[in-house]
């Protein structure tokens, strides 16, 4: 919750107890980490327009380095997009893969992304009404 929403929230009923719910701390994660994603996709995307601008310049073709599974850090970083909402326990065998080549690319977003999973399963899947 937003610093001035508790502000609001806290002079109007400052008897209530505030509650963050576990659906909306899973949202924020996720939507950091895919920020995190596309930064570093538009980091890569301008080294790449560099490189050809460079290889066009001296007459050559540009050929972007590929990856283990033929993908290059372009498209790898495109097509991980909805690998990172899923649990490790659904992934196909591409996206295995693809995982950890961009894990071992981005040390940082398998930091965030494997802390997330271990919060995330500390929490029960279901929850009985009191």
């Amino acid at each position: 919750m937003a610093g001035s929403m508790q502000k609001i929230a806290k002079t109007c009923f400052p008897r209530a107890m505030q509650v963050i719910d576990r659906f909306h701390v899973q949202k924020l994660v996720y939507e950091a980490v895919q920020e995190l994603r596309i930064t570093y996709r538009w980091q890569v995307i301008k080294e790449e327009n560099k490189a050809m601008k460079a290889a066009k310049e001296k007459g050559e073709v540009y050929k972007a380095e590929e990856l283990e599974n033929g993908d290059t850090l372009r498209q790898l970083l495109a097509r991980s997009r909805y690998l990172l909402f899923k649990s490790p326990d659904k992934w196909t065998k591409s996206q295995k893969i693809r995982a950890e080549l961009l894990f071992s690319s981005l040390k940082i977003l398998s930091t965030y992304i494997t802390t997330h999973w271990s919060w995330e399963r500390s929490f029960p899947q279901t929850m009985t009404r009191m």
